[in-house]
C-alpha cells in the first residue's frame, strides 16, 4: 500500500500514567522524523481537542523540551473521559471529526488510552472506512489497570506496579516500629481487575511482604476478612492489608461506602474511602490500633520510581505504531507478546481494535491463591520482569525536571 503523505493527530485519553508521556513521545518523535508526514499535531485533552478543534504544533516545541516527555508524569497534551456514541446511532460527532481532519489534512490518527479509549478509536476507524476518507488510525495502549485485551501487560501498567511494590516495602517497615501492634490497610486502584494490588506481592521477594490480599477477582465476605485479620494480629501483633478499590460482595456491590451516585463520562461509579471503612471495621472487630492508606492518584504519576522496562517498552511500541500506519495498517493497536521461559523477551505485535475495545483482561485463576486472600508464585514470575530497570529522570536543584510545552495552538 502507498504511503500517505498529511498530517498526525495524537491524543491521550483517560486516567494519565507516569508513562503516558513516553508513549507520546514515541509518536510524535517518529512522526516529526518521516517525511511523509508533513505536520504533527497533538489533541488537547483528547478526542475532545479534535472535535473543538483545539490542535497543539507539535513540531513547534523545542526538541529539547519534547525529549524530557519520556520522564514526565501526567498527561501532557491534556486528557478526557468523553464517552462517542457508536456512530450508527448518531453521527454528529464523527461528522465533526471528519470536518477537522480534512481541514488539517490529517491520515494518521494514534490515540494513546486504555479499554474506553480503544473503543473510541474503533469507531473512528469504523466511520472513516464507511465514509471512505483514507486516514489510518492506531490504537496506543495505556493504563495501570493492566486490563486491556490481548496484549500480555499494558503501558504504565510496570511502573505503577514498581511504586506499589516499594511503597508497601516501606510501610511495611513502618508499621513494624513500635512494640505495640497495628493493622494497616493500603486501598489500591483496580476497579474489576486486580493487577495492580497484586503487585505489592513484589515487596514479599524482599522480605517485605503484606499479610493479606484482596482483588475484585473474588467476591468479598466481610466476616472472613476480619476473622482473617485478627487471627494475623493476634499471631503476630502486626496485619498489614492490601485491598483493590473494586472489591465488592457476592451480589456485586461494591465494599465501600464511599461509593456515590457520581460517574465518570464513561458511566463508571466513582469509588474511593475503601481502606478507611475497612480500618475502621477491623477497629470495632479487635480493637488494635489502624491505619487506612488510600494510595489514589499517587500510584499512576510517580515518575520518580518509573521502571526502565515501562519506559523502554512504551517509546518502542509507539515508534512501531507509526510505522505500521506508514506502511498501511489501520484499525489495530500495537500490544505486546511476552516469553518467560529462560529469561524475559517481549515482542510488539498488533491486535483488532475492535476485539480490544470494551474487554477487561482480569487475572487469571492461576494467579490468585486458593484461599482467595493472595496471589501465587505465577503471579510473581509475571510480574517480576516488568519492574526492572531505572528511569533516567533528570533533576534540577534536587527536584525532577519535566517537560514544559509552550503549547502552540493551530488555527
Amino acid at each position: 500500500m502507498s504511503r500517505l503523505e498529511g498530517a498526525c493527530i495524537v491524543g491521550q485519553s483517560g486516567g494519565p500514567t507516569s508513562v503516558i508521556n513516553a508513549s507520546a513521545y514515541g509518536v510524535i518523535k517518529a512522526a516529526l522524523d518521516d517525511p511523509a508526514i508533513t505536520r504533527v499535531y497533538g489533541a488537547y485533552h483528547g478526542i475532545r481537542g479534535v472535535l473543538d478543534d483545539q490542535l497543539l504544533i507539535m513540531d513547534e516545541e523545542d526538541p529539547k523540551e519534547l525529549a524530557l516527555l519520556p520522564y514526565t508524569p501526567s498527561s501532557a497534551l491534556g486528557s478526557c473521559r468523553y464517552k462517542m456514541k457508536k456512530p450508527e446511532e448518531d453521527e454528529t460527532d464523527y461528522r465533526r471529526i471528519l470536518e477537522i481532519f480534512k481541514k488539517y489534512q490529517v491520515r494518521y490518527f494514534f490515540y494513546i488510552g486504555g479499554n474506553d479509549s480503544m473503543d473510541t478509536c474503533a469507531k473512528v476507524s469504523r466511520y472513516l472506512a464507511k465514509v471512505g476518507y483514507e486516514c489510518r488510525v492506531m490504537g496506543v495502549p495505556k493504563t495501570i489497570d493492566n486490563d486491556l485485551f490481548g496484549t500480555d501487560h499494558c503501558p504504565g501498567y510496570a511502573s505503577a506496579a514498581k511504586y506499589i511494590a516499594t511503597t508497601f516495602m516501606e510501610v511495611y517497615l513502618d508499621a513494624h516500629v513500635y512494640d505495640t501492634g497495628t493493622v494497616t490497610i493500603v486501598e489500591c486502584m483496580g476497579r474489576h481487575a486486580g493487577w495492580l494490588t497484586a503487585a505489592c506481592a513484589l515487596a514479599g521477594t524482599k522480605g517485605c511482604a503484606p499479610d493479606l490480599i484482596y482483588l475484585p477477582e473474588r467476591d468479598f465476605d466481610m466476616n472472613q476478612f476480619l476473622q482473617e485479620v485478627d487471627a494475623l494480629y493476634r499471631k503476630n501483633g502486626y496485619c498489614i492489608v492490601a485491598v483493590s478499590e473494586g472489591i465488592h460482595y457476592a451480589d456485586g456491590s461494591f465494599v465501600s461506602e464511599a461509593k456515590t451516585a457520581a460517574t465518570d463520562g464513561f458511566g463508571h461509579a466513582q469509588l474511593g474511602g475503601l481502606a478507611a471503612v475497612l480500618a475502621n471495621a477491623v477497629k470495632e472487630k479487635t480493637g488494635a490500633k489502624t491505619r487506612g492508606i488510600e494510595l489514589s492518584l499517587l500510584q499512576r504519576c510517580a515518575a520518580h520510581v518509573a521502571s526502565g522496562t515501562d519506559i523502554a517498552e512504551s517509546m518502542a511500541a509507539r515508534k512501531r505504531a507509526v510505522e505500521e500506519t506508514l506502511a498501511g495498517t489501520t484499525g489495530k493497536m500495537v500490544g505486546f507478546v511476552c516469553d518467560r521461559t529462560n529469561g524475559y523477551r517481549c515482542q510488539l505485535q498488533l491486535f483488532d481494535l475492535e476485539q480490544v475495545a470494551n474487554y477487561e483482561k482480569k487475572m487469571p485463576p492461576e494467579m490468585i491463591n486458593e484461599a482467595g486472600n493472595g496471589v501465587t508464585q505465577a503471579f510473581i514470575d509475571y510480574c517480576a520482569p516488568l519492574v526492572v530497570g531505572e528511569s533516567a529522570l533528570p533533576r534540577e536543584d534536587g527536584l525532577p525536571r519535566f517537560c514544559r510545552l509552550k503549547k502552540v495552538f493551530a488555527k
